[in-house]
């Protein structure tokens, strides 16, 4: 038994956990984080949030504001659901990765570490699909 145990450990094989199980937690995870911690405190202090989004596409604070919500609740949601995953990351990867790359550009690493760990995530989910436990396998069968 502590061999099978130790092989599980330290094997690279993907059988330690179903590959779709982890998609799914992985998902649902990172998601619930990404609305926890962004998005419902931009849509709870709106106003707030208009007044200091960085605007770095120049559409004005209002549209910032509302693309970054929907970013950070809308998008995350269909990632939890697993409905239209791939398309569901596009709007996250571009707040995120322009968040890594444009507003924090000449910020320290400390600061840049968030938005890289979440564009790392969801170009994991992106590119890794939601897997079995999803709506896009039940409607569509992409596994």
């Amino acid at each position: 038994m502590k061999t099978n145990i130790k092989h599980k450990i330290f094997s690279s094989e993907t059988s330690f956990l179903s590959k779709d199980y982890t998609l799914l937690f992985f998902r649902v995870l990172v998601s619930i984080s990404m609305i926890n911690t962004h998005g419902m405190k931009k849509l709870l202090n709106f106003e707030e949030t208009i007044k200091h989004i960085p605007d770095p596409m120049g559409v004005g604070g209002e549209i910032s504001a509302v693309l970054a919500i929907v970013a950070n609740i809308v998008a995350p949601l269909f990632v939890i659901l697993g409905l239209g995953t791939r398309l569901a990351t596009i709007p996250i990867l571009s707040v995120t990765l322009m968040g890594f790359f444009i507003v924090h550009g000449n910020d320290p690493w400390a600061v840049r570490d968030v938005p890289l760990m979440y564009s790392l995530a969801y170009l994991l989910i992106f590119f890794m699909g939601a897997g079995k436990y999803s709506l896009d396998n039940k409607f569509f069968k992409t596994t």
